[in-house]
């Protein structure tokens, strides 16, 4: 049976014909995702094959879509900086083992943000010279673990920094590499808890202490400041906030050299956005690399500095479009004159960016991919919570118990914030690829769930 590019029933084509070069974020389903028969199939994996070997709800990650964003980054720095970068896969999106060591085989680094994240790194192969460790309140183990392993450690604060140097006085064999992140000023329109880059913001040193900053680390020989870092948010259509970022930092590069700060890194972090509905329509990965090289080079012509080592960490815009997650459909409710209720298996324990963020996702059915939509409905998730709601109104077909729903571009910041809220076991994983599905996550059991409990003595029933 022939395998044709997913159309839903109405025309609405959730994937558009594919081009010579797609830009992996501005799809709603993964490269690979096409039609066979009823059914969708995605890395040449029927979904509903899936579902049966592996349960739901089920995470399905596309390792052709990940590794196409992988090239298409890191080809695109090649093609628009003259000088030398690094791709740095932000690991907060979907931190696992698997999916680090295929950002590392891609030849990215990678970003971390606690020790655990680094600890996964670390299992999965990737060098250290290749990570970078970001977070406003890193522990001193976590601290400690970063200077022994020898990793680029992103100073946030005046108490880290003042840390590090007594550390690193204890481990005097070589100084502690690090960045400063920096706080630009720059506001962009994105949702208010993902908007980072604007002053009022718990991240980063304030522009008004760079003096005090620079002057203070001149003076620590145990520190080696080889670079600056700054972000500005997170699923950021807008070009123009990147553009304005890169003259602003620049100009920080300048000032360090001032002070002889051996800077020669720049860090201008990520936020690039991806497409969750049709209305939405980011940049390609080229576009955003593009502007932000032609940035950078032409501040540095003004400046008259020469062009650094230039450093981009994207997270979501690597890995969101690369997954979907399959749920089993459940119970029906229909309130009279008002809308009709479908639920699923899981809900804001693998997905709490509807409850937490307002976020707006696509569905289809996956074993009805031919059948018209004739319903919108609400996607309620199973927790004993009324605002766990998947999908606020969701275009499908007549929808049986059983159906196999899939919810869209679900591979950032789903299994990464995903919770046991209600005691409930968070889903299994599976990478696809060829035709071939390996499991990355196994699915948790009861057993799992208490693994970590105690239960002291005198709380057991009497005669146990």
């Amino acid at each position: 049976m022939v395998s044709t590019p997913v159309a839903a029933a109405s025309g609405r084509q959730y994937l558009p014909a594919l081009s010579e070069n797609p830009s992996p974020n501005q799809y709603l389903l993964p490269l690979t995702a096409r039609l066979k028969g009823q059914n969708l199939e995605i890395g040449g994996c029927e979904l509903p094959e899936l579902v049966e070997r592996f349960g739901t709800p089920l995470y399905v990650l596309d390792e052709e879509t990940l590794r196409q964003a992988c090239r298409q980054y890191r080809e695109a720095f090649v093609q628009h900086y003259p000088a030398e970068s690094l791709v740095i896969y932000a690991s907060k999106a979907w931190n696992c083992m698997a999916v680090c060591a295929i950002v590392g085989s891609e030849g990215l680094g990678i970003d971390v943000v606690s020790g655990g994240e680094l600890h996964t790194a670390l299992q999965a192969g990737l060098k250290p010279d290749t990570m970078y460790f970001h977070g406003n309140n890193k522990s001193v183990e976590e601290l400690q673990l970063a200077v022994e392993v020898g990793c680029t450690i992103v100073v946030d604060n005046w108490l880290e920094l003042k840390t590090l140097v007594e550390l690193s006085s204890a481990n005097a064999e070589r100084p502690v590499r690090i960045m400063l992140r920096l706080t630009p000023g720059i506001e962009c329109h994105t949702h208010d808890y993902i908007r980072t880059g604007h002053l009022d913001s718990k991240f980063g040193f304030d522009p008004e202490q760079l003096d005090d900053l620079f002057r203070y680390i001149s003076q620590q020989p145990e520190l080696n400041c080889i670079g600056l870092h700054a972000h500005i948010g997170s699923q950021i259509f807008e070009l123009q906030p990147h553009q304005d970022l890169t003259g602003v930092m620049v100009q920080w590069l300048k000032k360090a050299a001032a002070y002889g700060l051996p800077v020669t890194e720049l860090d201008i972090g990520g936020g690039l956005g991806i497409r969750y509905t049709e209305s939405d329509d980011p940049p390609s990965i080229e576009a955003w690399v593009q502007v932000i090289c032609q940035g950078i080079i032409a501040a540095c012509e003004q400046q008259q500095v020469t062009l650094p080592k230039l450093i981009a960490e994207p997270g979501r815009s690597l890995i969101g479009s690369a997954c979907v997650t399959a749920y089993r459909v459940g119970s029906q409710k229909t309130v009279p004159n008002i809308r009709t209720y479908i639920t699923v298996d899981g809900g804001m324990s693998d997905n709490p960016r509807p409850i937490t963020y307002q976020s707006v996702y696509r569905a289809l059915i996956a074993n009805k991919m031919n059948a018209p939509l004739t319903q919108t409905v609400r996607v309620a998730g199973k927790h004993c919570e009324s605002g766990d709601v998947v999908i606020q109104e969701a275009e499908l077909p007549e929808t049986a118990s059983g159906d196999i729903l899939v919810v869209m571009a679900t591979g950032a910041y789903n299994y990464s914030m995903a919770s046991n809220y209600n005691r409930i076991p968070r889903p299994a994983a599976v990478l696809v690829n060829n035709g071939e599905a390996s499991l990355i996550l196994q699915r948790e059991t009861y057993q799992d769930l208490i693994r970590q409990d105690c239960l002291p003595e005198r709380l057991l029933p009497a005669g146990g």
